[in-house]
């Protein structure tokens, strides 16, 4: 019997037996009351998980593993840009859990209130979340550093209680006061917060505003010996509202559960992940975003290992200089056996010399997982033959909460594809589908729609943050004649059945009455062996509709520097795409820069990209990791 076959059978089960499938799972975790329904899908879309049962996420995250955990590192707390360095045990961990816990309490947040919190990665920023769980209130992470506008939106969105913040963040030795921000969008938003706790990190002055603001080591030094319970909640009781990054208008707050997000990532952590007890997981994501919840704070500590949270470029060292072997140097030091990056931070990685990755001792890594975008081949052959350890790609989403398509080697080693994040997951009924007809596509190599049947596992959103008919027009009728979840993603799927992420269905261009998809394009251009990154958009055309537009950074960005040879470059990349994908696919022009504009957690802002080109608004920038980089996309433009 095969792997593949031997995963099929554990998946078939998720399918066609999917009560007695999650039972099993069910038991990963701990229940304060047994559940008396799996699954109920009495009214499709909307699904709940495990109905009647009653838990707490932050019981299963810490409190459970006091037995026989206590002494055992949760939280390993590292910032280069402070050079703050400091580990919590699962015992020391639940102490500031329940302090901040009594804080949110006395500041009068209770069962199903809203706490923002805008935080940068800070230990505190995991007590508050972790807190929120435990007294059963929602908590709602905003990306720290967004700007007053996009904040604001947000806390009129969530009504929150009250807001946990921080003076300041730094990137890069740049410090950004976060206070003066959060004024501004308190100012701005139509609702008010009754209180804000603050962490004074001692970077930029705060002004406090009384009655309203509050610290966060006074009141700390208050709850020292506080001593909060967890409340049990209902198993579809919200745990938190996320709000899906590049959101226009109004916000669209992704809501999840309770019971079934405990039972997915606990889950996942065994039979995705393979990890262990007493391990050491590292997510180099931001709270931020769903990476953060699920990957940083919640499924390592489900799982009983420690979590790194970390502060700082991949690319800077614990005394602030530049070093691009930091990560490395981390996984040496806490014998991390998991680690889960971006695709953007390899390519990043991979300017750095070569040699780092042998520098260090990596015995203890037995994998690299990586999402957040599609990851090119050349990307992770490179990282692959440096580190040695298997690359797993995972495809997912802020709405699914967990790894949509990947490989699952907790259940049985299975083999990976470079260029496909893998195969679907238990309980994920996918398909790919027609984007007009609605028809499925059954044979191999067909590129379709990626979509997911209901009803939709445990650990899925459950439906968006006081919207429920958002959630089904926007996700849910986009296929016509089919109740199917939209990923809005183009995919292909072998004949071993891997699928294979095509890009977004709105980046797709058409050019000349050719429909291309821009991860295509992205693709053949990474495969130069020069090219670094690339980032290809569709730009209007007044001839052709729109022409394709190839932004690269090199490896070696001095080769660019001369006129003459980057026009060289230019003409070899284009022959590339040619010979690749044919004539029609040749971007108009290839544009050479250091730097492409990503948000902090390594999202390629495309669509920023594309509004530079048509000399339009780029909308918010304040997620930007290098401001310069859109600069750079104008300077090369009109060069």
């Amino acid at each position: 019997m095969t792997n593949l076959e031997t995963y099929a059978d554990f998946y078939r089960q998720s399918i066609d037996q999917p009560d007695a499938f999650w039972t099993e799972q069910a038991k990963l975790i701990e229940w304060k009351r047994p559940f008396d329904r799996v699954c109920n899908y009495d009214n499709p879309p909307f699904v709940q998980w495990f109905e009647g049962g009653q838990t707490n996420l932050c019981h299963n995250a810490v409190d459970r593993h006091l037995t026989d955990g206590a002494d055992r590192a949760a939280l390993i707390h590292i910032s280069s840009e402070t050079g703050v360095e400091k580990t919590y045990s699962f015992r020391e961990l639940h102490v500031e859990v329940v302090r901040m816990a009594a804080s949110l309490l006395a500041l009068g947040v209770g069962q199903g209130d809203r706490v923002l919190i805008y935080m940068p990665m800070l230990a505190e920023a995991a007590f508050a979340m972790l807190a929120c769980a435990r007294i059963g209130a929602i908590h709602v992470v905003v990306f720290g550093g967004f700007a007053s506008g996009s904040l604001a939106t947000r806390i009129e969105d969530a009504e929150p209680k009250a807001i946990v913040s921080a003076d300041a963040g730094s990137r890069s030795g740049k410090v950004t006061a976060y206070k003066p921000l959060l004024d501004e969008a308190i100012r701005l938003s139509s609702h008010k917060p009754a209180a804000v706790l603050l962490v004074d990190r001692g970077l930029a002055p705060m002004t406090l505003l009384a009655g309203r603001d509050h610290l966060w080591h006074e009141m700390r030094e208050q709850n020292l010996t506080a001593d909060v319970p967890c409340v049990w909640l209902d198993s579809s009781a919200i745990s938190y509202t996320i709000y899906t990054s590049g959101t226009t208008g109004k916000p669209k707050g992704v809501q999840r559960d309770t019971g079934g997000y405990t039972v997915a990532l606990t889950a996942s952590m065994k039979h995705i992940f393979d990890g262990h007890a007493g391990e050491t997981f590292f997510a180099t994501s931001d709270i931020g975003w769903v990476v953060g919840h699920s990957y940083i704070i919640y499924g390592p500590l489900l799982a009983g290992m420690a979590t790194i949270m970390y502060e700082g470029l991949p690319t800077q060292g614990m005394d602030g200089k530049p070093d691009g072997g930091v990560w490395w140097s981390l996984v040496e030091k806490y014998k991390v056996s998991i680690m889960f990056s971006a695709p953007t931070a390899v390519r990043v990685l991979k300017k750095q010399d070569p040699a780092l990755l042998s520098k260090y001792d990596l015995s203890s890594l037995r994998a690299l997982f990586l999402a957040g975008e599609p990851l090119d081949e050349p990307t992770a052959r490179w990282i692959s033959e440096g580190l040695k350890v298997p690359i797993i790609d995972n495809y997912w989403q802020t709405e699914t909460g967990w790894p949509l398509l990947t490989v699952a080697n907790g259940v049985t080693p299975m083999q990976s594809k470079f260029g496909s994040p893998g195969v679907p997951m238990y309980g994920y009924r996918v398909k790919l589908l027609h984007e007009v007809t609605g028809e499925e596509l059954t044979a191999p190599n067909q590129k379709g729609v990626v979509v997911v049947e209901g009803p939709t596992p445990p650990g899925f959103m459950q439906t968006v943050w006081k919207d429920d008919a958002r959630f089904v027009k926007t996700y849910w009728t986009s296929i016509p004649g089919k109740m199917v979840y939209n990923t809005f993603d183009w995919g292909i799927r072998d004949d071993d059945g891997y699928y294979f992420i095509l890009g977004r269905t709105d980046d797709v261009i058409n050019v000349a009455g050719h429909r291309l998809g821009t991860r295509e394009i992205e693709e053949s251009i990474s495969g130069h062996a020069q090219v670094a990154e690339v980032a290809v958009v569709g730009v209007a055309d007044a001839l052709k509709g729109q022409a394709a537009m190839a932004f690269v950074v090199l490896r070696d960005t001095s080769l660019a520097a001369d006129s003459a040879n980057a026009l060289k470059m230019a003409g070899e990349i284009m022959k590339r795409v040619d010979g690749d994908l044919g004539a029609v696919a040749r971007p108009s022009r290839v544009l050479f820069v250091t730097a492409l504009p990503k948000t902090r957690s390594g999202k390629m802002l495309r669509r920023a990209i594309q509004a530079v080109c048509e000399g339009r608004d780029a909308g918010d920038l304040t997620m930007l990791d290098d401001p310069t980089s859109l600069a750079q996309i104008s300077r090369a433009l009109n060069h």
